[in-house]
Formats: structure tokens, sequence, C-alpha cells
């Protein structure tokens, strides 16, 4: 749930910064490493007025592609923060402006003033000096954009706490961050609509984008979601049976922590009734989120579990075959690399995903692990015995 200090990337970044750069391979581009026109997509086009006739946003691909690179815009403004610069002198805008969305929200950690999160609108004003007269069909009015782990002194101890979080409970509701990514989009849907908004996260970001999505889904409002690498809890289960000394020193960090039934209270979560229940888990169908997975990524490889019901097709067609031996209701829409990064560092990165060469098979799925991450938020487990984690 990392990504490396710019000055462990060099210019290649394994969580966000590098990667793929704009323009002919063959050419030289200069320019700072994270500049847009360096490490951006090479071939995605901005909004102009034949977007008006043809919507680009009604691209899938062009879809993830943009809402990565807002993504990659929120690590770039916390790494503009450190280095102290502000507005346009900073590396982030470059990553926004193209796509003619503007800031109006920085999501501040008030226990480090680290940025984790931004709010993006739509730029009416910008879009009309290029005669753009509206916003083209399916571009979403606002995004929530949500980073992950970054690597650096500033903000690596609430990261990295909030990390051991999810390792430890499988949740992230007791997050100060949590609070404010859902207040966030909760105004933003007061604001515009849900249908209007969408929510997007990579690594630690796309735990927090797949809660504050959840915690909405529960009130019934269904918000779109797009999750780049989202960490899974089998990363937990796995580091839990290492070995007796590693259990040891996992219950000495996990006593550290505060109680499942601490960080559930924190998140507001409420017990609901067998017959609330059963209402709710229908109601859930409406909501689908995107998950985009690479296999030989160890934190999120587990959400493509065999074990699990899948009927796989092409990226490119929204049209799924049907099987007669898929059972239960499809959860999920999840987007597997086919052919892509195999390092684990590269495979983790965000910036595979606005890469426009890329082969991506896309899977409706109802693993056992969706399900459990989408399905217990109308579960409610019993609270913990007095004494005891």
């Amino acid at each position: 749930m990392a990504k490396r200090s710019m000055e462990e990337n060099s210019g290649t970044d394994g969580g966000g910064g590098g990667g793929q750069g704009m323009g002919n391979g063959a050419l030289e581009v200069t320019g700072h490493p994270y500049d847009f026109h360096v490490s951006g997509p090479r071939n995605l086009s901005s909004p102009n007025w034949r977007d008006l006739i043809r919507s680009s946003w009604k691209d899938p691909n062009y879809r993830r592609m943009v809402i990565a690179c807002f993504i990659q815009a929120v690590y770039l403004l916390e790494l503009d923060r450190q280095d102290k610069k502000n507005g346009e002198e900073g590396l982030a805008p470059k990553w926004w402006k193209p796509f003619k969305y503007k800031l109006v929200q920085a999501l501040v950690d008030e226990r480090d003033g680290s940025i984790y999160g931004a709010v993006l609108e739509w730029d009416r004003s910008a879009a009309l000096s290029d005669f753009i007269l509206m916003r083209p069909s399916g571009a979403p009015r606002a995004v929530l954009a949500l980073r992950g782990t970054l690597l650096k002194s500033p903000t690596i101890r609430r990261d990295l706490e909030d990390d051991l979080r999810f390792l430890a409970w499988e949740s992230l509701k007791g997050s100060v961050r949590f609070t404010g990514a859902l207040e966030a989009l909760k105004t933003m849907v007061d604001k515009y609509g849900s249908s209007n908004v969408c929510v997007g996260g990579h690594s630690l970001g796309a735990g927090f984008a797949l809660q504050v999505g959840k915690a909405l889904a529960k009130q019934g409002v269904f918000v779109e979601c797009h999750l780049f690498n989202p960490p899974s809890v089998s990363v937990a289960m796995s580091l839990r049976n290492i070995s007796e000394k590693a259990g040891y020193l996992w219950k000495k960090v996990k006593a550290s922590l505060p109680t499942r039934g601490e960080a559930l209270l924190a998140g507001g979560e409420d017990k609901v009734s067998a017959s609330e229940g059963k209402r709710l888990c229908t109601e859930m169908n409406k909501w689908v989120p995107h998950l985009y997975v690479n296999n030989s990524d160890y934190i999120c490889c587990y959400y493509n579990d065999p074990a699990g019901t899948a009927i796989a097709t092409d990226v490119s067609s929204d049209k799924l075959k049907s099987n007669n031996n898929v059972q239960g209701d499809v959860v999920a829409k999840l987007f597997v690399m086919s052919k892509g990064p195999q390092k684990f560092l590269e495979a983790h990165g965000l910036e595979q995903w606005w890469s426009d060469d890329m082969e991506l098979q896309l899977a409706l799925h109802n693993s056992k692990l969706i399900n459990r991450q989408l399905r217990s938020l109308y579960t409610i487990p019993p609270p913990s015995s007095p004494g005891k984690l």
C-alpha cells in the first residue's frame, strides 16, 4: 500500500509518479519526471467541442485513465506541500487542468497536516475558454480522489498507521481520514446528486474509497467507485500466519491499535434487523464498484481469487457473456491486467492504469473475498468481550 519517495524513484515510480511518458518513446522528453507531459498518458485527448457530440467520458478506458490521473494529482499535492510549492508553481495542477477540472478542496490529515485527498470539480470557465459550451455527457461534476501511502518522512507515520489499522481489523473506519473523506463525499452528493459524483483511490486510498462508498450505499446512495490496487483482506490473513515469531510481533502491533469494536463505533456502524439487512443486501446490487487489479501485485491479487465466480469478457465491450453456472448476484466489476508490469513495485503502481497499451480483462466477479468486503457492511459482528482484542 506504499508509494516510493521521489528520491528513490529517479523518474520511475512504483506507486504513482513516473512510468509511461507522453509522445514517442524514441524522443527524449525533458522536464521534471512527474510533469504531466513527461510521465502522463501518451494519447489521452483533452475535452473539446467534439465531445459535445461524442463524449470521450463514455469510453470506460478514458474514464479509468482520467481518474487515475486525478489520483496522481493528489500524490503530487502532498509532494508539492512538502516542497513548499503553492498553486500554479506545483506539479499537481498539470494533472487535472487538461481535462477541464479544478481543485475546490484538499483533504488534510489534522494529525500531521498532510494532504490525502482532493475534491475536483468541472471547471466551466476553463471549458468555455476552449469553446466547450457544456460539460460532456458522462463527465462527473465532481470527483473525490484519494492517494495511497507515501514513503516519505513527513507523512509515512500516519500512512502506515492506517495501513496497520486495515491489516489488524480489515477496516479503516477508526481513521480521521475515513471521517474526512466521507464528509467530503456527502457534501458532493448533496450539491450535485449521486449520479454526478464519483470517488477513486489507489492502494490505501482505494481502501478508503471502498469504505466511504459502502457507507453511502448503506444509506441508499450509490456513487460510482473506482479502486486501483485495492488492499486485500487476504494480506492480513497471510501476515497473521507467517510464523510463530511473526505472530507474536503481530499481536504486539495489534495491541497498540484500537479494538475492532472501537473502530466500528468510531465509524458509526449500527446494527440492523434481519429484514432491514435483507433489504439492504438487495439494494446493494445497485452499487457495483470497479476494481483494477494486477495479478503480480500481492497486495490486491487476492481479489481475483479463482475460488470465486467470474464471467470474463473483452474490456472494450459492456456486454457480458451469460453463464448458467453463475450463482448469486454480481457485486463488482473486476478489471484484471493480462499484460503489464510483472515486478511487484511496478505492478502496484498507479501509472500502469493510465497506460494506453495495456491489456485488460473485464469480469463480473462474485468471489468470496469481494463478497466479504462488500457484504460485511450489512452484517455487524458482535462486540468484543471485555479485555479481549
